[in-house]
């Protein structure tokens, strides 16, 4: 049997990411670029993927697109919902996955998986950037400080902070309100952190949250909001190195599927 190489790409609102999968079951190329849909993000993240592996375009049997830019992709052989894409590629790094959280740049989904690794339900933030990436990066800039930062200055909050707003304008001057009053930043943070949990395990309880719980996305990086997210929602909560290739990988494996 020939060698069977596929690609899944998925066009985030802030990142492209793309993964070459080897008969459906080796991970042999892997890229990110920190741009995404409506930018050069998106060629730049293929033109990588395929440097990485020593493969080109012809070597591909199926190329299948996901995300916020998936339509805009002309290389791509389908498109498909990030929902199911997220839903198989967390399957296949964690098979008895039943809950996954994934926060991305401009929206946060809580997905129901069956056993099957198949999408059974979900619910989606997507219409306020609380309890995404993009409040805290809007946070970080505020606070003077990088976005990579946050979990490690937050893990050194001594004092319980409370950030109530949901809304991120409203949160961010009550981040200001704190500044002005001499609050330590890291307090600050720590706050933040369990603001966004707060919001995202809301969304958790609503579609159910049912074990292994597994977080991917750009935010499952940060460690102070998957800490917050576990006493939220009383579970423990996995996450892989993958995390942000957690759709392109997905992508990848529907690409695969389409093979045979």
């Amino acid at each position: 049997m020939n060698t069977l190489y596929t690609m899944g790409i998925d066009i985030g609102s802030t990142a492209s990411k793309c993964v070459i999968l080897k008969d459906g079951k080796e991970i042999v190329s892997k890229s990110l670029v920190s741009v995404g849909a409506g930018t050069s993000g998106p060629s730049r993240a293929i033109a990588e993927v395929l440097e990485n592996g020593g493969l080109k375009r012809e070597d591909m049997a199926f190329v299948l697109a996901t995300g916020y830019g998936r339509n805009s992709l002309e290389i791509a052989d389908k498109q498909m919902s990030e929902l199911s894409c997220h839903a198989h590629g967390a399957h296949f790094l964690f098979p008895n996955v039943h809950t996954v959280i994934d926060i991305g740049g401009q929206d946060a989904k809580v997905l129901h998986v069956g056993d099957d690794g198949n999408l059974v339900n979900f619910v989606m933030n997507d219409k306020c950037a609380a309890g995404t990436g993009r409040f805290l990066d809007v946070m970080a800039r505020v606070l003077e400080v990088d976005v990579g930062d946050l979990a490690g200055l937050g893990a050194k909050s001594q004092v319980q902070v409370e950030i109530s707003s949901t809304c991120t304008v409203f949160a961010e001057s009550e981040v200001i309100s704190q500044l002005a009053k001499g609050t330590d930043r890291c307090d600050i943070i720590d706050g933040i952190h369990r603001s966004v949990a707060g919001r995202v395990g809301g969304l958790a309880r609503r579609v159910g949250v049912q074990p292994d719980v597994v977080m991917t996305g750009g935010v499952a990086r940060n460690c102070g909001v998957l800490h917050a997210l576990e006493k939220e929602l009383n579970t423990e909560i996995q996450t892989s190195p993958l995390a942000q290739y957690n759709g392109a990988l997905g992508a990848a494996l529907f690409a695969f599927e389409k093979c045979r």
